[in-house]
C-alpha cells in the first residue's frame, strides 16, 4: 500500500531533567502516524494492524481525545471549529504509539491537522498522565511555510509527580516527512526544567514492518509505562519529593491563541 499517508517512524526518545536534580534517559522506541481517514481501510488490508478491535498491533479510538468509542475526526474537527479552523476536509493525522497485544499507554500523542491543500492548519498536543488523566493543547499555526514549527503555551496540566503545574512548553516541530523531530522544552521562572525529543526516520506501513517492530521493539508499550515508574523511582532516590497532584483542567482542551506566528526555520 504505497500510496498510503500514514507511516511507521522508528526513532530514539530521550528524556533530560535539568533542575533541581540532574537526569536523563533514552529509549529506542517507535511510533504510528496514523492518518484517520486510512483507518478503516488499514483495519482490512494490514493482517498485524487492528481498528477498534484487539490485533497485535491495534487503534482505539477511545484511547484519545473523549474517550469514546465513535470515530475521533468529528471530535477534532469541532475542537478545530471553537478556535475559528476549518479544514474543509482536510487530512488530519496522529503521531502515536499503537496497542501491543492490547496495550498501550501515550505520554504524548500529536495530531497533525491540515487544510485541504495540504498545508498544516494546527497542532493538538494530547497529554495523558499516570493517573488516567489527559488533557490537550490546541495550537494553531500561523505560518505554514516548509521548516520547523516553533509553538508554545502555559503549562496547565499535571503530569509529572515531581513538577508542579507551572511555567511554559516550548513546542519545535519538524512535520512529517522521510523524518520527524518532535521537541519540548519545559521552563519555568527560574529557567529550563525538562527537555524531550523524538526523532524518527519513516517507513512504509506494512505487515513486514509491523513485525519488524514487533521484533525490534518486543512489548515496547508495556516497557513505556514500566520506564516511567522505574525513572520515577530513580528520581525519587536522588532525593525528589512527590508534588500534590490538583485536579485537571475543566475544559479538556486548552485552545492557544499564539502571541507571536509560530515559527519555521532552524
Amino acid at each position: 500500500m504505497t500510496d498510503l499517508a500514514s507511516a511507521l517512524y522508528r526513532g530514539v526518545v530521550v528524556h533530560q531533567r535539568v533542575r533541581p536534580r540532574r537526569h536523563r534517559l533514552t529509549y529506542r522506541v517507535f511510533s504510528l502516524l496514523l492518518d484517520l481517514d486510512e483507518l478503516p481501510r488499514l483495519g482490512r488490508a494490514l493482517r498485524l494492524f487492528a481498528y477498534n478491535r484487539f490485533g497485535l498491533f491495534s487503534f482505539l479510538d477511545r484511547d484519545h481525545g473523549p474517550g469514546h468509542a465513535a470515530p475521533l475526526r468529528p471530535y477534532v474537527e469541532n475542537q478545530l471549529r471553537r478556535a475559528g479552523i476549518d479544514l474543509a476536509g482536510g487530512a488530519i493525522r496522529v503521531l502515536c504509539y499503537p496497542r501491543i497485544l492490547g496495550y498501550v499507554f501515550n505520554p504524548l500523542s500529536v495530531f497533525f491537522c491540515h487544510h485541504r491543500d495540504g498545508a498544516l492548519a494546527a497542532l493538538i498536543y494530547e497529554v495523558n498522565n499516570t493517573f488516567g488523566e489527559r488533557h490537550s493543547y490546541l495550537i494553531p499555526v500561523v505560518d505554514a511555510a516548509p521548516g520547523p514549527i516553533r509553538q508554545g503555551c502555559t503549562k496547565r496540566f499535571y503530569v509529572s509527580p515531581f513538577n508542579p503545574v507551572e511555567g511554559t512548553y516550548r513546542f519545535r516541530v519538524e512535520p512529517p516527512g522521510d523524518r520527524l523531530a518532535l521537541v519540548i522544552n519545559q521552563d519555568d521562572a527560574a529557567g529550563p526544567v525538562l527537555h524531550a525529543a523524538f526523532r524518527g526516520e519513516r517507513a512504509s506501513l506494512s505487515d513486514r514492518a509491523l513485525l519488524a517492530a514487533f521484533v525490534r521493539y518486543p512489548l515496547m508499550t508495556v516497557k513505556v509505562i514500566a520506564g516511567i515508574h522505574w525513572e520515577a523511582f530513580r528520581l525519587w532516590r536522588k532525593g525528589l519529593r512527590l508534588v500534590d497532584r490538583p485536579a485537571p483542567p475543566a475544559d479538556a482542551v486548552t485552545i492557544v491563541t499564539p502571541a507571536t506566528p509560530s515559527t519555521p526555520g532552524g
